[in-house]
């Protein structure tokens, strides 16, 4: 049988879509089913003049100052599939195929460029400017598995910050983005915009004229124009998806929260939370932005594949917070497949310790349903009680600072709960 391809899911939800007066982003990343998804936190941090960047393949010039990110990213790469960063952006990238090709060799991966547009951008629109300027320079490709077997693909982004949202479409280095700032959008592995363009690339409609793709008279329809006449199997899929991540988004209209967020990422009839063949939901994420500044914005990550069978794990920046090492994947150094060359020709062991405890209770859950399912409601008790801490503090009754280890704290309950 072949395998089912790999794909993903964004959403946004910004008022009046939000029950409150909140910004709701979510991400499912449906990678290969026996990558790891770490959860990693990096520090603001400042740069010398003329200091290079190691990303994935490609090195490229590191900028004077970095912003503070946490980022759900597989444990092999450089770049994230989903993150935040201390200004209270979140991007998340899906995979897509267009009439423009893929190029062979390396360049930027997609998702180096999330964590590049988080690294540097302070809102939505900042960043985008950021990923493109970046495609414009170095690019987009090299391989995006840890398998020697090539795949590569172009990519379509969400961003948003506590404002607004902007999806951004590319094709090999032209793009095209669309703002969004009211009510529900989500984005799966295919071209969505079609005339409603806010930006684009200077040069995307001469391109499209000149490969003969428009006439220059008909209305420019970006998806239309660059959709491929024969799409592979993943996109023709990802259309079902879309539909049923935009059904549940509008059964929803009006009242979304973080917890809603968290039951259509776990919606497995629609497919938005995959387990097939070889791939699986590898790692899920959803933040709550609130429009108000002075008040903290809370992303939750699994850290662990599939959310029907995972929870969510709340983290706020703080000054104070404890490193979450559990959630982290060991290092290779040099001797990492990733960078020999020529590279993926053996395998590591990239568990860390929450994936390795959750393995084993998911086992358990199969070998013994009734007793793996009192586990997870147990599980999933703890997951409510974070949110109503949360709720709680957004609404003024508790400090933000008495929360800035719940991330640690949950982390460190779910492992020892598993033992």
């Amino acid at each position: 049988m072949a395998e089912v391809p790999a794909s993903c899911d964004c959403f946004v939800s910004l008022p009046p879509g939000s029950r409150d007066d909140h910004v709701i982003f979510g991400k499912n990343a449906d990678r290969p089913r026996d990558e790891v998804q770490e959860v990693a936190h990096y520090p603001e941090e400042s740069h010398p003049p003329g200091a290079m960047l190691e990303c994935t393949y490609i090195q490229i010039p590191q900028v004077e100052q970095t912003h503070a990110v946490v980022l759900s990213k597989p444990a092999w790469m450089w770049g994230a599939e989903m993150g935040a960063n201390d200004q209270g952006v979140c991007i998340g990238n899906e995979a897509i195929w267009t009439r423009e090709p893929v190029c062979p060799g390396d360049a930027l991966l997609g998702m180096d460029l999330v964590r590049l547009g988080l690294e540097r951008g302070d809102s939505a629109w900042s960043a985008l400017t950021v990923i493109t300027g970046l495609l414009e320079q170095h690019g987009q490709g090299g391989q995006c598995k840890e398998d020697p077997v090539p795949f590569s693909y172009h990519n379509t982004f969400l961003l948003v910050d506590r404002n607004e949202a902007w999806v951004l479409e590319t094709a090999g280095r032209l793009w095209v983005a669309q703002k969004v700032t009211e009510g529900v959008k989500n984005i799966s592995n295919q071209l969505t915009i079609g005339t409603q363009v806010t930006a684009e690339h200077p040069e995307l409609r001469h391109v499209a004229q000149a490969q003969g793709w428009w006439d220059n008279e008909s209305e420019f329809n970006f998806s239309r124009v660059f959709s491929p006449e024969d799409p592979p199997a993943r996109m023709e899929l990802a259309k079902q998806r879309y539909k049923g991540g935009t059904e549940l988004l509008k059964q929803h209209d009006g009242s979304v929260t973080a917890a809603v967020m968290m039951s259509i990422l776990r919606d497995k009839p629609s497919g938005i939370c995959m387990d097939s063949g070889g791939f699986c939901t590898t790692g899920s994420m959803v933040s709550v932005l609130p429009r108000d500044p002075t008040l903290p914005c809370i992303h939750f990550f699994t850290a662990t594949p599939d959310p029907s069978r995972s929870i969510f794990k709340p983290f706020i920046f703080s000054d104070v917070s404890t490193p979450v090492l559990r959630v982290v994947s060991p290092q290779f150094g040099p001797d990492d497949p990733v960078r020999k060359q020529p590279r993926f020709q053996s395998k590591v062991d990239r568990r860390h310790d929450l994936y390795k405890a959750h393995q084993v209770a998911v086992r358990t859950m199969e070998n013994n349903p009734d007793e793996g399912s009192s586990v997870f409601e147990i599980l999933r008790e703890l997951e409510s009680q974070c949110l109503s801490e949360i709720s709680a503090m957004l609404s003024g009754e508790i400090s933000g600072e008495e929360l800035g280890d719940l991330f640690f704290d949950t982390v460190d309950a779910e492992i020892k709960f598993y033992q």
